[in-house]
């Protein structure tokens, strides 16, 4: 009988006991998308539709144990880096994607929860600037994580042009800057900006506006839905156009469905 070998990819994340976003939102979409799953966890929550209420730290030594499991007995495809929370575990997770080489890496620069608690200490900022941002292939910051990583205010399109290509200079491969929070608009646009063979390759991904409230872990959704994609061998563009149309129906189909009394999730049967 021939062996077969599973295409994997490895979140690295915040725990989600609602279901809806962090590494429970990463391995649904992982499974949703043929790929096998892995996690290490970076913290517990305790968080439903309407919000975190409390966050409970992995201490870093065991954050360590967890990848290091992982990584020297798995071939790890891609990996999809959500919460982090401080700078000690940004360290970590920098220093473990280094040592093992890790590739097709997406870093979702979570840093607040819908409900608006901060998810990422501010002296993790730097941090997560200095030494983790180089090391991605690709970044997924929202406007206001944009904002706060370029210190500059996004009120526009063209804006968002700007901002992405300063955030590619941090080091990263590629920028995808995600604009859903323009409110008013009837459309979902991410911008895409990304270097390869030495050229620079810019894309706007479009998609028509889903009037609708459940939307828990889309960020989750879209970045380890890229991730799967970049571990099936899909190239970067690529890889953004299939994880944007896979979020899209996800949050398309989810709007049908209620669960809890605030910000549902995207992610339902496809």
């Amino acid at each position: 009988m021939n062996t077969k070998k599973y295409v994997t990819a490895l979140s690295i994340a915040g725990s989600d006991p609602s279901g809806g976003a962090g590494i429970q939102a990463d391995l649904k979409t992982f499974f949703a998308l043929g790929v096998y799953g892995m996690s290490a966890v970076t913290a517990l929550t305790a968080q439903n539709t309407c919000g975190v209420r409390s966050i409970f730290e992995v201490t870093p030594q065991f954050l360590a144990e967890q990848l290091d499991a992982v990584f020297e007995d798995i071939s790890v495809g891609a990996v999809k880096v959500g919460m982090l929370h401080r700078s000690e575990i940004v360290e970590v997770v920098a220093d473990r994607l280094h040592l093992y080489q890790a590739k097709n890496i997406v870093l979702d620069p979570v840093m607040t929860a819908k409900g608006g608690k901060s998810l990422l200490a501010v002296a993790a900022i730097q941090m997560l600037k200095k030494i983790l941002i180089p090391l991605a292939t690709v970044i997924t910051p929202n406007i206001p994580e944009a904002e706060i990583l370029s210190g500059r205010t996004i009120q526009s399109k063209k804006n968002i042009e700007e901002v992405a290509e300063e955030l590619i200079h941090l080091g990263c491969k590629g920028v995808l800057l995600k604009g859903g929070h323009f409110q008013d608009a009837n459309e979902s646009s991410d911008y895409l900006i990304y270097q390869s063979d030495g050229r620079v390759y810019k894309r706007w991904f479009n998609s028509v506006r889903i009037n609708t409230r459940q939307t828990h872990g889309t960020g989750c959704t879209l970045s380890s839905a890229l991730a799967a994609n970049l571990a099936k061998g899909l190239n970067l563009d690529a890889a953004v156009a299939a994880a944007k149309g896979f979020t899209t129906k996800a949050i398309r189909h989810g709007a049908f469905y209620r669960l809890g009394s605030g910000h549902g999730p995207a992610s339902c049967p496809l």
